[in-house]
C-alpha cells in the first residue's frame, strides 16, 4: 500500500472513530488495525524508571482475546507489578514442536527535552513514524500481535503450536532479576518451550534509499565489564607525588588503547564477510576476502579494522567508557577508578580477557575485577531451511537484496534462549537507513513503508515456518 493512500485511510479511521462511526469491537481496515496496535505499543511508556509493560502485555493481551483466542492461552505473567509479560499461543496440529516469537516491550530511557516529538506520541512525519520503541522493540512485537491476529482470522491452523512472548527488560539485560524471558524459563520453561525462536538482532541495511542487505542473526558477542582501581596514600597536593594513582590508571588505559584482540572468525562471521564482499568493489572487496583467507592478510585485517563496525566483527573488543579519580582538589588521589567494557567473542572466556587485561595494563597496582555476570551463549546453527525461506521471500520482495548471517556486537535476549537449547535467529525483514540509524537515539524513527513491508515479510516467514511445507 502507498504511504499516500495508508495516510488517508488513517485519517479516515480517526474521523470515524471521533464520530462514533466505528465501535470498539468492529474491526478495522487490516493496515488500520496495525497501526491502531502499533500505535498504543509505542504510546504506552515501558521504560525501567517510571514505565509499565503490564499495562502494554494487558493491552495487546486485549486485542488477542478480542480477536477470538481463548482466555486460557493469552496470559499475563509478572514477577512484578510493572514487569508483566504476555505470553500467548495459537494451537497447532502438533506435528512439530511449537516455534516462538519474542520481542521485547520495554524500551531505553527518552527525555522529552532531548526529542524534536514527544517520544511517547507516534508522530508520523516526511515518510516516517517516530517515538521510543518505533524500532527497538515495539515494532516487531506489534507486527507478532498483528499476525497472530491475521492468522486467526484467516483460520490458518499451523502444523506446530506458535507462542508469542512480548517481554520486560531486554534493555537491562542480564543485570535485571525481572528480565522477562530469563523469569520465563525459570518459571514457566513449559509455555515458552519451543524448537526454534525467532527474535530480533537481526535487520536490513538501506543505503541511497535502497535495500541492500538483510541479516540473519545466529550469534551475539558476550558484554562484559571490568572496574580498574589503583589505590594510593594520597597526600597534600602541594608536595606532589611520582607514584600518582591518577597517571597510573592513564598510562595503563593508554597502553590498552593501542592494543588490538587478535582476529577470531567464526563460521557466521566468516560468511559475512565472504558474501559480503560481493556488495563492494575495489579495494574492500579484496580486503574483505583477505580475512578469510588462513592465514588472514595483515595489511586487509589493518585497513578492515580503521572500521569499528568491521573491527567489532573480527575480535573481542574492550574499551574504556568511564573514568574517575581524587576526592580533593588540594589532595594527592587516594582512588582512581575506570570501567572497561567488552565485548567477547562467543566461545572465548571472560576469565581469559581479564588475564590479557592485566597483561596489556602491565601494572601489578592496576586491580582488575569483573562487574557483573558473563553469560555466553552458543551460536545457533546456520539451519538451511531458515535461511532458504529468508532468501525465498526476500527475492519475492526485494530483488538482489542480499540475505547474510551475522553476529550481533551488542545482546539480545536470544543469549538465553539458546543457552536453554532454543535456536534462535534475529530476522525483522526491517530495514533501516545505515548512515541514520536511530536505535537508542533521539528522535528514534523508521520509515512507513519500511515498516509496512517488514510486517508483511514477517507474516509470510512465520506461515512459512508453521506449515508443513516449510
Amino acid at each position: 500500500m502507498r504511504v499516500g493512500r495508508l495516510a488517508v485511510l488513517v485519517a479516515l479511521a480517526f474521523v470515524l472513530f471521533s464520530a462514533g462511526g466505528l465501535t470498539a469491537q468492529a474491526p478495522l481496515p487490516e493496515p488500520l488495525e496495525f497501526r491502531a496496535i502499533y500505535q498504543e505499543l509505542v504510546e504506552i511508556n515501558t521504560t525501567d524508571s517510571v514505565g509499565d509493560t503490564t499495562k502494554a502485555a494487558e493491552a495487546m493481551a486485549a486485542r488477542l482475546r478480542a480477536a477470538g483466542f481463548p482466555p486460557a492461552d493469552v496470559q499475563v505473567l509478572a514477577p512484578h507489578p510493572r514487569k508483566g509479560n504476555l505470553v500467548a499461543r495459537l494451537r497447532g496440529t502438533g506435528a512439530r514442536p511449537p516455534l516462538l516469537l519474542l520481542a521485547h516491550l520495554d524500551v531505553v530511557e527518552a527525555r522529552r527535552e532531548d526529542w524534536s516529538f514527544d517520544p511517547f506520541k507516534l508522530t508520523e512525519k516526511d515518510g516516517y513514524f517516530y517515538g521510543r520503541g518505533s524500532i527497538d522493540d515495539k515494532a516487531m512485537a506489534a507486527i507478532f500481535v498483528d499476525t497472530f491476529i491475521r492468522l486467526k482470522r484467516e483460520g490458518f491452523v499451523p502444523d506446530r503450536d506458535l507462542v508469542l512472548a512480548l517481554t520486560a527488560d531486554e534493555e537491562l539485560g542480564s543485570s535485571s532479576r525481572y528480565n522477562g524471558v530469563r523469569w520465563l524459563l525459570a518459571n514457566h520453561r513449559t509455555l515458552i518451550d519451543a524448537e526454534m525462536a525467532i527474535n530480533e538482532g537481526g535487520g536490513g541495511e538501506l543505503r541511497d534509499g535502497r535495500r541492500v542487505v538483510l541479516r540473519v542473526q545466529t550469534s551475539e558477542k558476550v558484554p562484559l565489564s571490568f572496574r580498574l582501581e589503583v589505590t594510593n596514600k594520597g597526600g597534600h597536593s602541594s608536595r606532589p607525588e611520582r607514584d600518582n594513582a591518577i597517571y597510573r590508571l592513564a598510562e595503563g588505559l593508554t597502553r590498552l588503547g593501542k592494543f588490538d584482540f587478535p582476529v577470531a572468525l567464526n563460521e557466521t562471521t566468516r560468511l559475512f564477510f565472504e558474501r559480503s564482499a560481493a556488495l563492494r568493489a575495489g579495494a574492500l572487496a579484496d580486503d574483505m576476502r583477505g580475512v578469510i583467507r588462513t592465514p588472514p592478510d595483515p595489511d586487509a585485517v589493518a585497513r578492515l579494522s580503521a572500521d569499528s563496525a568491521f573491527n567489532a566483527l573480527l575480535r573481542t573488543t574492550c574499551i574504556a567508557t568511564r573514568l574517575d579519580g581524587g576526592h580533593a582538589n588540594n589532595a594527592l588521589p587516594q582512588l582512581a577508578r575506570a570501567v572497561v567494557n567488552c565485548r567477547i567473542l562467543p566461545g572465548e572466556r571472560g576469565e581469559d580477557v581479564q588475564r590479557t587485561l592485566v597483561r596489556v595494563l602491565a601494572d601489578e597496582q592496576i586491580k582488575v575485577t569483573p562487574i557483573g555476570q558473563e553469560i555466553a551463549s552458543p551460536p545457533s546453527p546456520l539451519d538451511p531451511k531458515i535461511m532458504a525461506h529468508v532468501q525465498r521471500l526476500t527475492d519475492a520482495m526485494w530483488p538482489g537484496t542480499l540475505v547474510i548471517p551475522t553476529m550481533s556486537t551488542g545482546a539480545t535476549d536470544g543469549r538465553f534462549l539458546r543457552n536453554a537449547g532454543i535456536p534462535t535467529y534475529g530476522v525483522s525483514g526491517l530495514f533501516v537507513d545505515a548512515t541514520d540509524n536511530r536505535t537508542h537515539g533521539r528522535d528514534e524513527r523508521i520509515g512507513i513503508t519500511d515498516l509496512y513491508a517488514g510486517r508483511d515479510f514477517l507474516h509470510s516467514l512465520v506461515k512459512a515456518l508453521a506449515s508443513g511445507s516449510s
